[in-house]
């Protein structure tokens, strides 16, 4: 049974012609990131970055080297759509990428996350073996047949993200539209829509609609009857966030992944024409099948941890952002504060107030001002500056923070010296004031 359905052969095509979007797509990010100056705001005009906790060794090449780094990264997905050497790009794409994903946070996106778990899986799924330069190099490899686990997998992956994202939603600011109603404040002055978004029965659509969408999407397009219903509103779905959010490539990325849901015939027809059909059924159980079901168990277990951890993490995440990350909770609060820094130099009895100006970004001392891991690397960074000059000093920190237009509350204990707590990524740190709901 496990066999059959894991190891079934079937048609290739939506497996190829994904390949082709996707590698055209990473090519448009990499290359749109240089094009917007997105990698000068946020890899070069910066003094440091605020990697993952871990990584802080991972740090932008100096000078003009990220605007080469994100070069070569859409110089490898034309490379991956062509179907040119596609091991070697793709495995190349996915280590330069992780790496830019990981030393920098303050621009986190979603969407970066999904490209780092797709990049990854692409890289063992057999995608040049059809319309490639690979093939036309070595007609050896060509097939119009892949293992069903190929397209299981892709489907597993997504199930995982919208379900998540749609549970997610589920908690008051949301489920009330209040933190809707500011998310679309900031749109007021879009040409057309700007006033329209403003209404109340809006907010409302948006809510219900994001929040049933996400969870039924994937099994309205894995059924047939509802197939063309699901696609024409997964449509206007990522359309309309394209415009309104303006979130890059991430919903033309989910409409690339409808192709595993369409029959190959379907595929063949629209992207392929002339090219065989594949219509055997054969069961084809490889060698390495134990090792690639522990692989495989272990990675599914894993993606469906980190989206519930914070469940184990004491505290509501919302107000402490411990678990939030790699959890697909998407366009979920809105966040403010005001922080201050106060260096103590306990040889010479003296303090004086950081000017977050001299070390940060405005989008920097954005985040610093609400975000706890930002707060904690700033203090580490700041001791680690004057522990070049030869001097040990405490950092403390005074803060408000506002989640989704609520009331400002202290958010950092003044009374904890940052510069003597350590970060523990699957635990709660007690120098974050508790929030209304643990009080």
């Amino acid at each position: 049974m496990l066999n059959r359905f894991l190891f079934k052969k079937i048609d290739n095509s939506s497996l190829i012609i994904f390949r082709v979007f996707f590698g055209i797509l990473i090519g448009f990010e990499c290359f749109g990131a240089i094009a917007t100056g997105w990698v000068r705001r946020t890899l070069i005009a910066p003094q440091f970055t605020f990697s993952f906790i871990g990584f802080e060794w991972l740090q932008p090449l100096p000078g003009p080297g990220m605007y080469l780094y994100f070069f070569i990264m859409g110089i490898l997905g034309i490379c991956i759509a062509l179907g040119y050497k596609y091991r070697w790009s793709i495995i190349s794409f996915t280590l330069l990428w992780a790496g830019v994903y990981l030393m920098q946070k303050t621009s986190y996106n979603n969407h970066y996350y999904l490209l780092v778990l797709i990049s990854f899986i692409m890289i063992f799924l057999p995608a040049n073996r059809g319309s490639s330069l690979d093939v036309k190099q070595n007609p050896s490899l060509k097939t119009n047949a892949m293992p069903q686990y190929v397209k299981w997998i892709v489907v597993g992956q997504l199930l995982i993200v919208y379900t998540f994202a749609s549970l997610a939603k589920l908690y008051e600011d949301w489920l009330d539209n209040s933190f809707i109603e500011i998310l679309m404040r900031s749109r007021a002055d879009y040409f057309l829509i700007g006033e329209f978004l403003q209404q109340t029965f809006v907010h409302k659509a948006i809510g219900w609609f994001g929040i049933i969408f996400d969870l039924l999407i994937i099994p309205a397009l894995l059924w047939k009857p509802s197939r063309k219903i699901a696609f024409a509103l997964a449509i206007f779905f990522h359309l309309f966030n394209s415009v309104v959010l303006q979130i890059g490539i991430f919903p033309y990325l989910a409409l690339a992944f409808t192709v595993f849901f369409f029959e190959p015939q379907t595929i063949r027809k629209l992207f392929f024409k002339g090219r065989d059909l594949y219509t055997g059924a054969e069961i084809e159980v490889p060698t390495y099948r134990n090792p690639l079901l522990l692989g495989l168990g272990l990675y599914f277990l894993i993606q469906l941890a980190l989206p519930v951890r914070h469940h184990f993490i004491e505290d509501d995440v919302l107000w402490t952002e411990e678990g939030h990350r790699m959890s697909w909770r998407m366009m979920l609060r809105s966040r403010s504060g005001s922080t201050s820094f106060r260096i103590v130099h306990p040889q010479k009895g003296t303090s004086e107030i950081v000017k977050l100006q001299d070390y940060l970004t405005k989008k920097q001392q954005r985040k610093v001002a609400c975000y706890p891991d930002f707060i904690w690397q700033f203090a580490q960074h700041i001791k680690k500056e004057y522990a070049k000059k030869g001097e040990d000093i405490e950092v403390y920190v005074r803060s408000r923070v506002s989640i989704n237009g609520k009331p400002y509350k202290t958010f950092i204990d003044p009374k904890t010296d940052l510069t003597k707590v350590s970060w523990n990524h699957l635990a709660h740190h007690e120098w974050i004031l508790p929030s209304e709901k643990r009080k």
